[in-house]
């Protein structure tokens, strides 16, 4: 995050880490930034961006906020909690609020790359909102007000579009892998195919890129994967009849018909 915005100009006075070896390293990426702790970011910085593992955050909004009331804004990056997880900060005086960047980053060059553009789900006491309106629009991004009742279900969300899809292709992958063909062919080979599937929903929706023999309630070929799918990993078949019964719902949109959807889920339920 701090790449990608420092590259769009904006300012990042100083890092804090649970070690200053750790902020060093982070720092010596922006030139005059500082090296901090947790403690001593009050002296330096008015508005904070707390992005550290979820079940850390409180712990280290305690420690920001133990080091003075210098900071007037505070936001952190987790997906599932509000800012109510900035609670020491916002006892100290902050404003706060949230800013989860929906993207997935494993590291900073690619990850900087990605957050341009990407939406950002953002909530909070106004002030804090404000910030994190503009952080987003630093990065080109879309912004998405999340109320914090809600996040749960936004954060599920974001689980099933990325964390899921990586589930999926690794069934896909074990099931190409029994079919005689190594893992590493695999993944090479179903690559094209998930981009390609996302690019059509991405164009087109889900339930209009919808495709193969659900959507075309082929009943036959649904209950000859079923048979096959039965000699081996169970939590496999059981993760392609989920998929498939809300496949089946989504063909009902595209206008299948009863009957031939009646064959189809009874094909995905082994006839129960």
């Amino acid at each position: 995050m701090g790449w990608a915005l420092g590259e769009r100009g904006v300012r990042i006075e100083c890092i804090a880490s649970r070690g200053l070896e750790h902020a060093r390293a982070a720092a010596s990426l922006f030139g005059k930034t500082l090296a901090v702790s947790y403690g001593e970011i009050a002296r330096h910085a008015s508005h904070v961006l707390v992005a550290v593992s979820d079940r850390a955050i409180e712990a280290v909004a305690a420690e920001i906020a133990g080091g003075g009331g210098g900071v007037r804004v505070a936001l952190h990056t987790c997906g599932a909690r509000g800012a109510e997880a900035l609670a020491p900060l916002a006892a100290a005086g902050a404003r706060c609020g949230t800013l989860h960047p929906l993207q997935t980053i494993r590291d900073p060059v690619r990850g900087a790359a990605a957050l341009r553009g990407a939406a950002f789900a953002v909530s909070g006491d106004p002030e804090a909102v404000a910030w994190a309106v503009e952080i987003a629009g630093a990065l080109q991004g879309q912004v998405l007000r999340i109320a914090d009742n809600t996040r749960p279900l936004y954060h599920a969300a974001a689980v099933m579009a990325s964390n899921y899809v990586a589930v999926l292709v690794d069934c896909a992958a074990q099931l190409m892998e029994r079919a005689g063909v190594s893992r590493e062919e695999a993944l090479r080979a179903l690559a094209p195919l998930v981009r390609t599937a996302v690019e059509n929903v991405a164009e087109q929706g889900a339930v209009g890129a919808l495709t193969g023999p659900v959507v075309r309630g082929d009943a036959a070929t649904v209950a000859g994967h079923m048979r096959a799918l039965t000699e081996g990993d169970e939590s496999v078949a059981a993760l392609y009849r989920a998929a498939g019964l809300h496949a089946l719902r989504m063909a009902l949109q595209r206008g299948l018909g009863e009957k031939e959807a009646e064959a189809v889920r009874q094909a995905l339920l082994g006839g129960r």
